[in-house]
């Protein structure tokens, strides 16, 4: 028989979590130039992260690869037609703080891209109050490497008793150049390294992306903008401020995985695309050591 690549077992469980109290944040969707607002509520254990088009009837859409609709310079899930993007900064806080159960309700098709970090939805989850719901949910592990090559570029997950993100990228652009970062979720401060981190983007792109229907809400209070030769406008919050963004964005669409994961994951000039098709890949994995293993635990057929 096949060795597992993954397996759950009780000694590789984490706590389910919620929020203790409503909370909300308004503002404009960098791509869509609509203004909407999110409210977080608690949810019961084992539903999961949901996304609730509030304008659509309440339609839900569950935050899960299966739902990924679109990756053009953002995460976007949907359901029958309907969507919400841009929703990578929103999950990568809910993941940072252990939230595995929440309700979503947004009125409009984006979640506000605020000030282009995850900062806003860190304070906004403070606000709220984390608490365990008395429920646990097993983590995915590795037994042997998994990894997607594409080119130069390529993403790689190996064993760990602990999640770590490292990421690389070389852009050909005096303000960032090469840059690398290490993230250790059990050991390093979300808030401070990596929460404060702006998506970026180049002037040079901006009117092909608005032809598009891209970057409508984007602005100077939203986004790092780069010229040819500089930051348009600084200081940027860290020197390195572009990959840990990169790495803000990867733990955001590890989120939909859809429960928490150990293991060590290097990635080189990746993005959406790229990550989601690694998550795809994580998840067959998943299914395959369930196959191995017989009868899946209910959380782990949730996720084959």
């Amino acid at each position: 028989m096949a060795l597992p690549l993954l397996k759950a077992g009780v000694d590789m469980n984490a706590q389910r979590k919620t929020i203790n109290t409503p909370v909300s944040i308004s503002g404009i969707g960098l791509h869509s130039g609509i203004y909407t607002t999110v409210e977080l509520k608690p949810a019961a254990p084992g539903s999961g992260i949901t996304f609730a088009r509030a304008d659509l009837h309440g339609l839900r859409i569950p935050a899960l690869q299966a739902s990924t609709t679109a990756l053009d310079y953002a995460t976007t899930v949907g359901k029958d037609d309907v969507s919400v993007g841009t929703v990578e900064h929103l999950l990568s806080a809910l993941m940072a703080s252990g939230i595995t159960d929440v309700d979503i309700d947004i009125d409009g098709p984006e979640v506000p891209i605020v000030d282009g970090s995850a900062l806003p939805f860190m304070h906004l989850i403070d606000a709220a109050g984390v608490r365990d719901l008395g429920a646990e949910v097993p983590l995915l592990r590795l037994r042997e490497p998994i990894e997607i090559v594409e080119g130069d570029k390529f993403i790689r997950m190996t064993p760990s008793n602990r999640l770590v993100l490292k990421y690389k990228i070389d852009f050909a652009h005096p303000a960032i150049g090469k840059q690398s970062y290490q993230f250790d979720y059990d050991q390093d401060n979300f808030l401070r390294k990596i929460a404060p981190a702006r998506t970026f983007g180049f002037v040079r792109d901006v009117e092909k992306m608005r032809a598009a229907g891209l970057a409508r809400g984007g602005s100077v209070e939203n986004c790092i903008v780069l010229g040819d030769d500089d930051v348009m406008n600084g200081p940027l919050r860290f020197r390195d401020e572009f990959v840990r963004h990169k790495i803000l964005d990867l733990l955001g669409d590890l989120a939909l995985i859809g429960r928490p994961i150990a293991g060590e994951i290097t990635a080189s000039r990746a993005g959406h695309a790229m990550h989601s098709r690694f998550v795809a890949k994580v998840l067959a994995a998943a299914s395959l050591a369930d196959d191995d293993l017989g009868a899946a635990a209910p959380d782990e057929r949730a996720f084959a």
